[in-house]
């Protein structure tokens, strides 16, 4: 039995072990940079919140994490009222309020100073950026940090073509700076902001 539900508007049919599944992958993910990861989700969220954007906030939203979400994602109230009938997170107005920020285009996203960098002594007080790319391809760049042996090549399309630079200063940035998990149709793979670029080309749309 599937461990999610088909209907328009339905979540896990079990809770319970489905986010846990989810969240081992989001740690996988997390503790290998750039290294992709399966993600299966059978949910049928209202668009254009993607089935794996719907895992995530699944597993990781509650009611005490304010969630923003990009113009495409705000545009549709049936994303809303799904995301806060399921998880009971606020949504808000104001990305720097925000503990996870929702995108169904890469290719917008904002300058990531627009969202919660934490605080020196707090830098869990910062805002995680899930965003929904096509897919992940061959490596247009390379990434360096803890959890990569050497190197590793990293790519995901679309994105904004000045990607490698934004992260770059958000890896300059840390403790301080914000964390990417980046979804494609059944895969998910992190960017957390203690891995840096060590290439520099452009990020193809």
């Amino acid at each position: 039995m599937t461990a999610f539900a088909t209907g328009p508007t339905a979540g896990f049919i079990d809770p319970v072990h489905a986010a846990q599944r989810v969240f081992s992958a989001l740690m996988r993910a997390m503790a290998e940079p750039g290294r992709v990861q399966p993600l299966a989700s059978d949910l049928v969220p209202p668009a254009p919140l993607s089935p794996e954007l719907a895992a995530v906030a699944l597993a990781l939203l509650d009611y005490e994490t304010p969630v923003w979400l990009d113009a495409a994602l705000a545009a549709s109230p049936q994303v809303a009222a799904f995301l806060r009938f399921h998880t009971g997170a606020p949504v808000v107005a104001d990305p720097g309020k925000a503990r996870f920020a929702f995108f169904a285009d890469g290719q917008s996203l904002p300058p990531f100073q627009a969202f919660a960098q934490g605080e020196p002594d707090n830098p869990d007080r910062s805002t995680t950026l899930v965003v929904a790319v096509a897919r992940f391809e061959a490596e247009p760049l390379t990434l360096a940090g803890p959890g990569i042996d050497g190197t590793r090549g990293f790519g995901a399309v679309p994105l904004p073509v000045d990607f490698a630079a934004r992260l770059e200063a958000n890896g300059s940035a840390f403790p301080l700076g914000v964390d990417l998990i980046l979804c494609a149709p059944g895969a998910v793979a992190a960017l957390p902001r203690t891995v840096r670029p060590v290439a520099h080309p452009s990020v193809r749309a």
